[in-house]
C-alpha cells in the first residue's frame, strides 16, 4: 500500500510539473525581452524599450504616438490572462483623453505591421470592454451567425464587468480549435465559433491615453 501511495504521489507531482511547464510568463516583470515594438512614427522597432517602458513589474504604455508590443512568439489553442489598469497620473504623456485600448491575439505571422493588423482584439475601452473587435477580415460565429468581413467588426459584449478607473482587471481570453471566449474579471463576457484564425502571435495595444499591464501570461493546450 504505501508503494502504491509512492507511486500515485510521484504521478501527481510529475503531471503538476507538466502542467506547470505549459504556462509562460510572456512579460518577465523587469524587461520586453520576447516583444518588439510598432509605432506610428518610428514604424517597428526591435529594442521595444525605445517606445515604451517597464517600472514597479509593470509595462507602462503612453506617449504622444499611438502602437503596440508585439509577442515573439506565436500560439495555437491556448489560455492567455493580462491584468491592466487605466493610468490616469499626469505625468504621463498621453495623444488624447479617450480611454481606448485593447489587447489582440492571433495575429498571424506573416500578417505586415500596421494600425493594426489582423487578428481579434478584445476591447478595452471606457464602456465597451469585453467587445470583440474582429480585424482585416477576420470572421467569428457568433450566436450561430457567420460575422462580415471588414476592416475593424465589431461584436459587442453580453455583459459588463470592467472595474472603476484606476483598478486593475483581469482579462482571460481562450481559443482553441476555433472556437473563442472572453471573461473579465472572471465573468464571461463573449464568445464565438468557427474563427477565421486558430494561430497567431499577442499584441499590447496603445491607442492614447496611458495604460499599464502587469501581468501576461498564456496556458498552451494540445
Amino acid at each position: 500500500m504505501i508503494h502504491l501511495y509512492r507511486f500515485l504521489f510521484i504521478a501527481v507531482l510529475l503531471l503538476s510539473q507538466k502542467n506547470n511547464a505549459q504556462q509562460i510568463a510572456l512579460f518577465n516583470q523587469k524587461d520586453l525581452k520576447g516583444w518588439y515594438a510598432f509605432g506610428e512614427e518610428k514604424g517597428k522597432v526591435s529594442n521595444a524599450a525605445e517606445l515604451f517602458s517597464t517600472e514597479d513589474n509593470m509595462i507602462r504604455m503612453y506617449g504622444p504616438k499611438a502602437g503596440y508590443l508585439m509577442s515573439e512568439q506565436s500560439f495555437k489553442n491556448f489560455k492567455l490572462t493580462v491584468e491592466f489598469r487605466w493610468n490616469t497620473d499626469a505625468q504621463f504623456t498621453r495623444k488624447n483623453n479617450s480611454k481606448n485600448s485593447g489587447v489582440m491575439y492571433l495575429v498571424p505571422s506573416e500578417t505586415p505591421d500596421v494600425l493594426w493588423p489582423k487578428g481579434i482584439q478584445f476591447q478595452i475601452k471606457e464602456g465597451a470592454t469585453g467587445d470583440f473587435v474582429l480585424l482585416q477580415e477576420v470572421t467569428l460565429n457568433i450566436n450561430g451567425k457567420k460575422t462580415e468581413p471588414g476592416k475593424s467588426v465589431v461584436a459587442k459584449r453580453f455583459a459588463d464587468a470592467e472595474k472603476a478607473v484606476g483598478e486593475w482587471n483581469t482579462l482571460v481570453v481562450t481559443s482553441k480549435n476555433g472556437v473563442i471566449t472572453q471573461q473579465l474579471n472572471g465573468k464571461l463576457v463573449n464568445q464565438g465559433t468557427a474563427s477565421s484564425v486558430t494561430e497567431g502571435r499577442i499584441l499590447l495595444q496603445y491607442e492614447g491615453f496611458p495604460i499599464d499591464f502587469r501581468k501576461v501570461t498564456i496556458k498552451k493546450y494540445k
